[in-house]
């Protein structure tokens, strides 16, 4: 069980008004292969969740040729990197129906307290994922480059946000930024999306979001007492659209 793959049919529910699959949806569906792959490997609830460990992401990068679209089937494909420190890299890949690739991306992953916050050192609990090496593995996440900011928006943090470990999932961030940014970038087809998680944010806690954009990308980043709490940049294929 070296690469995990899971199938999936695009629903109705998981795209947007181009019919291709929402980015928020996709982070989803990488959350979901992650905790699976987790499990399948004999590392599930009972050696994290149910001992008060929470798995979190920190850091994402997905590159993309082409967002599956509604009805297509794809095949959703993980496998983990060698463990560094407290930190679970972790690759993915998903194919079409003919065996063509996607998009692909890599993201960290860590464990957290659930009462203390802080970071779990895996080794002292016994928490163990091995490398798998295909010889294919995508580049590694790092942080975004940020853009000039133009716009700073307050935002407080709805309960429809939050996810299983009491704060606002990162794929929500994605809905968030696309639902302010410029629509002549939503209309345009992403290229990659990077992302860096700082910290968390708890439910009903206010923010501020900072945002900029050029030509080619969109920039957000949430602060709050000074403190960059995440940051998101999407960077669009140069002259694809869908209108």
């Amino acid at each position: 069980m070296s690469v995990f793959t899971t199938e999936f049919e695009i629903l109705a529910s998981d795209v947007d008004m181009h019919r291709r699959l929402r980015l928020s949806k996709l982070f989803t569906m990488i959350q979901e292969i992650s905790i699976a792959h987790t499990k399948a490997l004999g590392m599930g609830r009972d050696k994290t969740l149910d001992r008060g460990f929470l798995w979190v992401v920190t850091m994402q990068r997905i590159d993309v040729k082409r967002l599956p679209v509604y009805d297509e089937k794809v095949q959703l494909s993980t496998w983990p990197g060698r463990t560094m420190h407290v930190m679970f890299p972790r690759y993915y890949r998903m194919t079409d129906e003919q065996g063509e690739t996607l998009l692909e991306g890599s993201g960290f992953w860590m464990l957290i307290n659930e009462k203390t916050r802080s970071m779990v050192f895996p080794q002292k609990e016994g928490i163990v994922i091995p490398e798998t090496n295909t010889g294919l593995e995508p580049a590694l996440p790092s942080a975004p480059k940020s853009i000039a900011i133009s716009a700073e928006t307050p935002y407080t943090v709805p309960y429809s946000a939050i996810d299983i470990n009491g704060h606002m999932n990162n794929a929500r961030y994605l809905d968030v930024a696309e639902n302010v940014m410029p629509e002549a970038l939503r209309a345009r087809r992403i290229g990659r999306v990077t992302a860096e998680y700082a910290a968390e944010i708890r439910p009903e806690e206010t923010v501020s979001l900072e945002t900029g954009a050029d030509e080619n990308a969109f920039y957000m980043a949430c602060m709050k007492d000074g403190k960059r709490l995440f940051r998101l940049r999407f960077d669009y294929q140069e002259g694809k659209s869908e209108t």
